[in-house]
This record gives C-alpha cells, structure tokens and sequence, in this order.
C-alpha cells in the first residue's frame, strides 16, 4: 500500500477526495471524476510544490482510490443511486 508521509500531500489527497465525494454527490461519473483528478495532479506536477516521489505516491493513491467504487456514496447515502443520471 502507497502511504503518504508528506503533511502536503495529505492535504491534497483530501481535497481531491472531497471535491470528488462532492461531484459524485450531484451526479457525475466516473469519467468525470477521472478529469477531474487528473487535471489537479497535473497542476501539482507543473507547479512543482510536491517532492517527485510524494507526487508519485499522491498520483498512485488517486488512481487506485477514484477506481474503488467502494470511495463514493450516493446522494442520500444509497449506493444504488450513485453515477444516476440525475441532472436534466
């Protein structure tokens, strides 16, 4: 298992989960939820506030916990209504 030891990168993968749980919450997938992710590694990596193997780990940790279905609950807490098409 990946263990963060960086304070910093605790602190990003909490925001990641967050902003995640969060537009889980209102109905996106997981395509959406992979987007989003990257493109908030990606702006870790270019601005270079991490060390390259707290980023590494950070990166691993994301990816594995975005393809765990078992990281999200649906809205209301019901697993059953996650990822539905709720928007109109």
């Amino acid at each position: 298992m990946t263990t963060l030891q960086d304070p910093a990168a605790i602190r990003h993968f909490q925001s990641v989960c967050d902003a995640c749980q969060d537009l889980a919450s209102r109905y996106h997938g997981p395509s959406e939820l992979r987007l989003y992710a990257d493109g908030y590694l990606h702006a870790l990596r270019r601005t270079e506030v991490l060390d390259p193997l707290s980023q590494r780990r950070l990166e691993e940790l994301v990816d594995r916990w975005i393809l765990d279905p078992s990281s999200f609950i649906g809205p209301g807490g019901d697993f059953s209504t996650l990822y539905e098409t709720g928007r109109n």
